[in-house]
């Protein structure tokens, strides 16, 4: 049996998919299974609250887990106490190069050294940024035709998180190295997925550069930690990461070129309209 944590989100959702496709026997964790669907079991678990997860790890092999929460270490405690053999561990490919003082290269940090400490088997996944960030726009679209955001001039290859999933199916059933760091095809700027999304969407989308200071404010104001709003410009305002380098991972594990953004955007069009 294979446990999906965070099997609601952009990521868990499709790495359940991968899975089912393959025939492999799959658990789901998520806070709350009445409002889920998805192909496998569905269990309740909190990853912040890591007792919460001892019914859904019965019977588990290897689990797919995202890092970032509060007590990794008691997390993975519970995972090899449950009698797993093997985790693959979602983080990002800031940790590489990243410097530790950054609090969301840390939290990943964190993770990965939690894993390593461990006895069980890992595959570590270090993806770039996700194709589907660009859903946080979907706001904007509901008022009108331009989507404001900052950072203009810094590309980023972002992936589709079903190819992010594709070589966590892999890892999970077949094994893989210890470490992957992963991209889509091509480092796009904003406004190049913003014009896609036009296309897409058969609408006359404009980009408009939002300046660092009334950004940094509009995150704080929408609710993200300030060390968090920190390390995001310290990411992409002073140039501390650069998630734009395209890697030919996906390829190499799963034998198929990753997704375009073209392709994310034309599957995902009605969740535009949602």
């Amino acid at each position: 049996m294979i446990l999906v944590t965070g099997a609601s989100g952009n990521v868990g959702s499709e790495v359940v998919a991968a899975l089912a496709a393959r025939g492999a026997p799959v658990r789901a964790v998520v806070r709350e299974p009445a409002r889920v669907s998805l192909p496998s079991d569905i269990v309740a678990g909190d990853l912040e609250l890591p007792e919460s997860l001892t019914p859904a790890l019965d019977g588990v092999d290897a689990v797919f887990l995202l890092g970032g929460w509060s007590d990794m270490p008691g997390i993975v405690a519970r995972i090899e106490n449950a009698g797993a053999r093997r985790v693959v561990l979602l983080t990002s490919r800031c940790v590489i190069g990243g410097k530790p003082d950054n609090a969301v290269t840390r939290t990943w940090l964190d993770a990965e050294a939690a894993v390593r400490a461990s006895g069980l088997k890992t595959t570590i996944l270090r993806p770039s940024g996700f194709q589907s960030n660009a859903l946080r726009w979907r706001d904007q679209l509901r008022d009108g035709d331009v989507i404001r955001a900052p950072w203009p001039d810094v590309p980023i290859a972002a992936i589709d998180p079903a190819d992010i999933a594709a070589v966590a199916a892999v890892a999970l059933t077949d094994g893989a190295t210890p470490e992957l760091e992963l991209s889509g095809p091509e480092a796009m700027l904003p406004a190049g997925q913003v014009a896609i999304l036009g296309e897409t969407l058969d609408r006359p989308l404009r980009y408009e550069p939002l300046a660092d200071d009334p950004a940094r404010q509009e995150m704080l104001a929408a609710g993200t930690p300030a060390p968090i709003v920190d390390a995001l410009f310290r990411f992409f305002s002073d140039g501390e990461y650069d998630d734009s380098p395209v890697v030919d991972t996906v390829r190499a594990v799963t034998g198929r070129p990753p997704g375009s953004f073209v392709d994310w955007a034309r599957g995902h069009a009605d969740a535009f309209a949602a």
